[in-house]
């Protein structure tokens, strides 16, 4: 027979490799500001660096480690789209995303944390002035957001076609190929300096923290302490 481990042996390289979870964030400008709320919330980078500096962009590296409460914790980085798709096959436990991207990718997702970051609107807008004439034909939707924008209509009784662009919306009824445009807005000025203005809002947008049903039973303790934390810094 082996002789017992010993009490208070240091974990195994294999077993530390092991995070307690693995959180999916989006590149871009959220990251910013997420990072902040983390490290807030008592997130470092691994080794006593700060998050800010883990997550660095300049890196080319797509799995970042970090430690909270003395555990590892595995920091994907990706492309927003693909956050609840990481999230819904269980690859990350968390995820970072926009209440836009959640819908639009309509995955079962619980999502225990508005983390308030980056709110806006998600609206049909077209040419200032101009109605929605439903009577002689189709209307024309342009949008990055096709199922998000037709489950909108389809709710209204309104049959339309949906047209996907990923770029320069607000061009598409300028110049023909749309009637309107489902699209997020800010501020509104760019559609003010376009000619175009809301016509209704589809849905208020905001970032929210989201969790794997699995995960969130399998790996409860860490993520409920994460939540705590950061509802306590949002709280605060």
């Amino acid at each position: 027979m082996s002789p017992a481990e010993p009490s208070g042996i240091a974990p195994s390289p294999a077993a530390e490799a092991r995070p307690a979870i693995t959180i999916a964030l989006p590149k871009g400008r959220t990251l910013g500001p997420v990072s902040k709320l983390f490290e807030r919330a008592g997130m470092t980078g691994d080794g006593g660096a700060t998050l800010a500096s883990a997550l660095d962009e300049d890196s080319r590296a797509l799995v970042r480690r970090a430690r909270l409460d003395g555990r590892l914790v595995h920091l994907l980085l990706l492309k927003p789209d693909d956050v609840p798709t990481y999230v819904a096959y269980g690859t990350a436990d968390l995820g970072v995303c926009g209440r836009d991207v959640l819908v639009e990718h309509d995955i079962d997702a619980y999502h225990p944390l508005d983390l308030g970051i980056g709110r806006c609107r998600l609206v049909v807008a077209g040419r200032v002035g101009e109605k929605l004439d439903t009577t002689t034909r189709m209307p024309r939707i342009a949008t990055k957001y096709p199922r998000a924008a037709a489950r909108h209509f389809a709710r209204r009784g309104v049959q339309v076609e949906i047209v996907n662009v990923q770029s320069s919306v607000e061009l598409a009824p300028l110049t023909g190929l749309a009637d309107l445009i489902v699209d997020l807005v800010e501020t509104g000025s760019t559609l003010a300096e376009n000619g175009l203005d809301v016509k209704e809002e589809v849905l208020a947008v905001s970032t929210l923290l989201v969790a794997n049903r699995a995960s969130y039973k399998l790996r409860g303790e860490p993520i409920r302490a994460l939540v705590r934390s950061l509802r306590a810094v949002l709280g605060a």
